[in-house]
């Protein structure tokens, strides 16, 4: 049975997980190349496993750990062409390690198929995937997006399951302390969603065939699980959470533990 395991889930490192625990993908790789390994064997997943490490933009909580692991796989990096083209004019992809476009077609991949989505984001090439598992079940990685798209609704609608941004809460955004600059960046359309955001996405994610959501990418400055959870409950308020749907937050970093959906 395929699975989600939320490896690392914040502002500072992002990586998940999906598949079985004999072969499957890694979507980013933000933490340290020694943690991402560690938080896979926190959850009985051998290294072997990882067939192929899917990109979504080229911020370093997203690829920090890319180049070492990578090269310790030696396992392709998929992309989209503008991200993998950054990726290795910085020099973050080792040498002999191959890269793989993503495209509009889907990839086979550890026994998934992959499909990219674009999203708003301020990274070139930035993109979600669309996971279909062997056992024919369908998720999603959907963070950093400022504005959610025709494009991002498409390719979300009727996933089991679905990581869905909820970055921050607007009020302690505005009254905290980042500069004027860097709050107009996270609030613009190629920024971050707000729990609200995120909160009205969930709703039409419910009402077509969703029925697993895992909050993530969360602000450790400005947002709580708390905040996030509240809003997406409130946003639902016609449906009954535990029972139409079931609602999580992806831990900072994994201490074992993976979602069925």
């Amino acid at each position: 049975m395929s699975k989600f395991y939320p490896l690392f889930s914040s502002s500072k490192a992002n990586a998940s997980y999906i598949g079985t625990q004999q072969a499957g993908v890694l979507m980013d790789a933000g933490a340290s190349c020694k943690k991402i390994l560690d938080s896979l064997k926190c959850n009985d997943i051998l290294d072997s496993a990882i067939k192929g490490i899917f990109i979504t933009h080229t911020h370093s909580d997203h690829v920090k750990g890319l180049r070492v692991l990578a090269g310790k796989l030696r396992i392709p990096v998929y992309g989209s062409e503008t991200t993998l083209e950054v990726l290795e004019h910085s020099d973050q992809i080792p040498p002999g390690i191959k890269t793989i476009p993503i495209n509009t077609n889907a990839i086979d991949c550890g026994g998934c198929e992959i499909t990219a989505f674009p999203t708003m984001h301020d990274a070139p090439g930035s993109c979600g995937y669309r996971i279909h598992t062997s056992d024919d079940r369908t998720c999603a990685v959907c963070t950093d997006l400022g504005v959610v798209t025709d494009a991002v609704r498409n390719a979300l609608t009727g996933c089991h399951m679905v990581l869905l941004e909820s970055n921050y809460e607007p009020d302690l955004l505005w009254s905290g302390s980042y500069p004027p600059e860097l709050k107009r960046r996270i609030t613009s359309k190629y920024g971050h969603l707000s729990n609200q955001d995120s909160a009205e996405l969930a709703d039409y994610l419910i009402r077509n065939g969703t029925t697993r959501l895992l909050l993530g990418h969360l602000s450790p400055h400005n947002n709580t699980p708390e905040l996030a959870v509240t809003a997406t409950v409130t946003g639902l308020q016609e449906f009954r959470v535990n029972s139409d749907y079931l609602l999580g937050v992806a831990p900072v970093e994994t201490q074992g533990g993976a979602v069925i959906f």
